[in-house]
């Protein structure tokens, strides 16, 4: 049986909510899962064969603009994302760019694990961005969280 994955609230705790703005994007999905933190940010970012044509997509349509392929070195990071902040209950990873910030918040508290995604675009280019990448960004997180169910039961 598939693990139930569900649009919930952020989480009191989360570091995400010092940066959000009323005009940002956020969203927060759960499943059930005994996974930590880390365990959970590295399932999630070992990204699916089927989303490699998405990201090589996304790099060949974003070069030309200039903007960033992946977060910059710093010795901690989940897949392409640096991580900005790791407690025992959460772990923030991501990067700032000239079109928008990002963050993602993958929580572990009381057997439930929560992906969250902050976004805050900085002009047209980001908003359009973000629209244009919604669809997909659902489905990968939805996918990445059902992932980390199975590799860590409840």
């Amino acid at each position: 049986m598939p693990a139930q994955v569900t649009a919930t609230p952020l989480p009191p705790f989360s570091a995400l909510h010092g940066l959000r703005t009323s005009r940002d994007f956020l969203d927060c999905y759960a499943v059930a899962s005994s996974a930590t933190p880390r365990q959970a940010a590295e399932v999630i970012t070992a990204f699916p064969r089927w989303t490699h044509g998405l990201l090589a997509l996304r790099r060949l349509v974003t070069a030309p603009f200039g903007l960033k392929q992946e977060g910059p070195d710093t010795g901690n990071s989940v897949g392409p994302f640096p991580v900005t902040s790791e407690t025992d209950r959460e772990l923030t990873a991501g990067f700032d760019d000239k079109h928008l910030n990002f963050r993602v918040s993958v929580t572990a508290s009381g057997g439930t694990v929560r992906l969250a995604t902050w976004v805050r675009p900085h002009n047209i280019g980001g908003r359009v961005y973000l629209a244009a990448i919604m669809p997909f960004h659902i489905a990968i997180a939805r996918n990445a969280l059902a992932r980390t169910a199975a590799a860590y039961p409840p």
